[in-house]
């Protein structure tokens, strides 16, 4: 099924979502049948699930609405608005926030600080869906209709760039196999960044280097650039969650690109995980990391004799020289395994003129 500029599978039946709502329902009940709560129903994706769940309590509620802008397109934004249903006053009240999907939780915290201003006695949170993988807040979510994997869905109140709330079953965004994505490394030397250039150019494919992506979003003071600045100020590393999320507002600049070259990400075991993770929510997936390997003494010469003309302090130091190649041979060991072990590591004779290495790249991308 297509919506918009995206392709759609099916991934669980009405009926399958007719029980989890029932299961809630009966939870529901249980608990909350003599208080009186304000069913909070979260705008636009939830008021499907919202609509059953009313019409099966037994006891006395009341119904208020909540608008939340936290999606655009498939991403997920780090500014979460919101604007809070005029009725009723919720001052000591038991509220159920009705959620159509819980994944970050950053929706559920922003609406969590609005309740407890109101000064609410009890907040309890239903979820037609939950993504454990995706949670990334403290806050139980005390009713759970159904754990999913995480994948971008649409159907029963949820969509996609407003098309698929109408749908009685859930749908799945559908992987995109043809896709060429590569996680490209090379040491110091090795001639990578030509390399990357010349496939980005031969392949059609978006290359995102995350220096430059760190230097793009500091200077231009954007909400991410900020906070990874807040850390690299103190001499901290930044953490992996920004990273990513850098990389995924890349990733949605570029909705019809044929793939992606990675450079300079991942960097640990943790980050190929979670650019898999990103990956999967839009429907592809890392094809193969590519290593070109040139041996040390090799490496050496070559960025002693660019040192001559790049102006570069650590391009003229043999020492310094060493330590970054070393560095690099420990951070690629571990990635280097990772991927070995999805059969997806291809290493590379990084020798010879740059057409010839070039070649065999092309080689290896063109099997893929």
């Amino acid at each position: 099924m297509k919506l918009h500029d995206l392709t759609f599978e099916k991934f669980i039946d009405e009926h399958e979502i007719e029980k989890a709502i029932s299961k809630v329902s009966a939870q529901l009940n249980k608990d909350l049948k003599d208080t009186r709560p304000v069913f909070l129903t979260v705008l636009n994706g939830a008021f499907l699930f919202s609509a059953e769940l009313v019409k099966r309590f037994k006891g006395a509620c009341e119904l208020s609405f909540i608008k939340v802008a936290s999606y655009d397109g498939l991403t997920q934004r780090e500014d979460i608005s919101t604007v809070m249903g005029a009725e009723p006053n919720l001052k000591a009240r038991t509220v159920v926030i009705v959620e159509d999907i819980v994944d970050t939780g950053n929706t559920i915290e922003a609406i969590i600080a609005i309740l407890e201003k109101e000064g609410v006695k009890q907040i309890k949170i239903a979820s037609l869906f939950y993504k454990p993988e995706a949670y990334q807040k403290t806050y139980p979510v005390d009713y759970i209709g159904l754990e999913i994997t995480n994948d971008f869905i649409v159907g029963f109140g949820l969509d996609y760039k407003g098309l698929g709330r109408n749908l009685n079953h859930i749908y799945k965004l559908t992987s995109t196999q043809d896709m060429t994505n590569l996680v490209l490394f090379g040491p110091p030397g090795a001639g990578k960044g030509t390399q990357a250039e010349i496939l980005k150019r031969n392949y059609d494919l978006i290359h995102i280097s995350t220096g430059d992506v760190f230097r793009y979003n500091i200077k231009n003071q954007t909400s991410l650039g900020m906070t990874a600045k807040s850390y690299i100020d103190k001499g901290m590393l930044v953490p992996d969650g920004v990273t990513i999320d850098m990389l995924r507002a890349e990733v949605e600049k570029n909705p019809e690109a044929k793939g992606f070259i990675f450079d300079g990400f991942p960097r640990t075991k943790a980050q190929a995980k979670a650019l898999a993770e990103l990956l999967n929510s839009m429907g592809t997936e890392v094809k193969a990391m590519i290593a070109l390997e040139v041996d040390d003494e090799v490496l050496v010469e070559r960025l002693l004799e660019r040192g001559k003309s790049s102006g570069r302090a650590d391009d003229a130091n043999e020492e310094v020289i060493r330590n970054r190649i070393k560095v690099y041979y420990a951070e690629t060991a571990i990635l280097k395994e990772y991927y070995q072990a999805e059969d997806k590591y291809y290493g590379i004779n990084g020798v010879g003129s740059i057409s010839e290495i070039t070649d065999r790249l092309s080689t290896v991308i063109d099997q893929l």
